[in-house]
């Protein structure tokens, strides 16, 4: 499986995965449609491919779909294309994605977002391999295999009439269930080593080592991010901290960011007072370290679009009082996001590219705090 593991993180040996690997290699060379579900974060785009790499499809390249990217106005115009003059703004007639995939794969991604009107659409393909572009008059037949993806509960939205019954039937030929990564423990080691490898290589770092008590920390945590999470912490260890070697008190630092409330210094049970006061010392440096790495990107950021930052003349004491309250990372980030997005009038594109982030990333932000655009 090593082209696998240059490809994706199809990674592991515990028992749920290799379960789930059996049941890739029994549907990939079939071409049954394959509703993919599991929490945010599992890698369900991850098992597309591979189920994609395992097809008789596998010379052409996946196509994939973010349903919940995309606004609902254009969503269906982006599936199916349109042709010019169909719409203000149509200046050109362009194909869509299941043309664009014809003869391959077309993976959709967040499924449960695609507005009603669109789901008629979509089931029309799933049926007749046929549809028609927006503005056109006359049909295409097009050969695609369709793979979708959701961290939602569909039949609960069938339920509620968020989502069609007779859609919701003809995606489930066959569902496969991602596994949270605290269900396959016995797997982080191996993630992380991988992971760790890629970080470095992509950041031009040397690669560095864990400790035995590290991996043991970093297996006994929750995970609720599950591998997206596992990168991201990794890649803020690997990055941030020089040392050669990393250790418990390393993970347990960066792993406490996640979980906890505020960025105020946790009270150190069980250790002496010299123990407790090092390490409290420790963490002090560190969340001064990191702040300064911020401000240090900000800058970064800023000079690189050709924008000034503000005087200390210019900033009112109501916003300085109001910087210096103790926030959650959270609770900035939140506060970053809704800012770009009222400076450009809510483009996500825009938006992104602001904040140095993907679209993707932007909307899951948007969903996880309730951001009213």
């Amino acid at each position: 499986m090593n082209e696998e593991r240059n490809q994706n993180l199809m990674i592991g040996h515990s028992e749920v995965f290799l379960q789930l690997m059996e049941t890739i290699r029994q549907v990939a060379p079939t071409e049954i449609n394959v509703l993919i579900v599991g929490e945010s974060g599992t890698g369900k785009e991850m098992v597309a491919q591979t189920i994609h790499a395992y097809s008789r499809r596998r010379n052409k390249s996946m196509m994939t779909v973010n349903c919940g990217a995309i606004p609902q106005g254009i969503l269906e115009s982006e599936l199916f294309g349109h042709t010019r003059g169909a719409f203000t703004g149509a200046v050109e007639t362009r194909k869509g994605y299941f043309e664009l995939a014809d003869g391959s794969t077309l993976f959709l991604d967040e499924i449960g977002e695609m507005p009603l009107e669109t789901q008629v659409h979509l089931l029309r393909v799933l049926e007749t391999h046929e549809f028609m572009p927006v503005g056109g008059h006359s049909v295409k037949k097009v050969d695609v295999r369709v793979l979708a993806a959701t961290n939602k509960n569909l039949e609960r939205a069938v339920h509620q009439g968020e989502f069609r019954k007779d859609l919701f039937y003809r995606l489930n030929a066959v569902k496969i269930t991602v596994p949270p990564l605290r269900a396959r423990r016995e797997d982080i080691r191996e993630l992380t080593e991988y992971l760790s490898r890629q970080i470095c290589s992509e950041s031009n770092i040397p690669i560095k080592r864990f400790t035995t008590e590290a991996f043991r920390v970093l297996e006994q945590y929750s995970w609720p991010g599950n591998i997206r999470e596992l990168k991201n912490i990794l890649k803020r260890i690997l990055i941030l901290e020089k040392q050669d070697t990393i250790d418990e008190a390393q993970i347990r630092f960066h792993l406490g960011e996640q979980t906890s409330e505020s960025r105020s210094l946790p009270m150190v049970m069980h250790k002496t007072s010299d123990q407790a006061e090092r390490e409290l010392i420790y963490r002090a440096l560190m969340e001064l370290r990191l702040a300064v790495e911020d401000i240090r990107n900000m800058i970064i950021q800023h000079s690189a679009k050709g924008l000034q930052l503000p005087s200390i003349s210019q900033i009112s004491v109501e916003e300085t009082e109001e910087d210096f309250r103790p926030q959650t990372l959270k609770s900035l980030e939140a506060r970053a996001v809704q800012e770009a997005l009222e400076r450009h009038s809510g483009n996500r594109k825009k938006a992104s590219r602001d904040l140095g982030i993907g679209e993707r990333t932007l909307y899951r932000k948007i969903k996880e705090y309730g951001i009213n655009e």
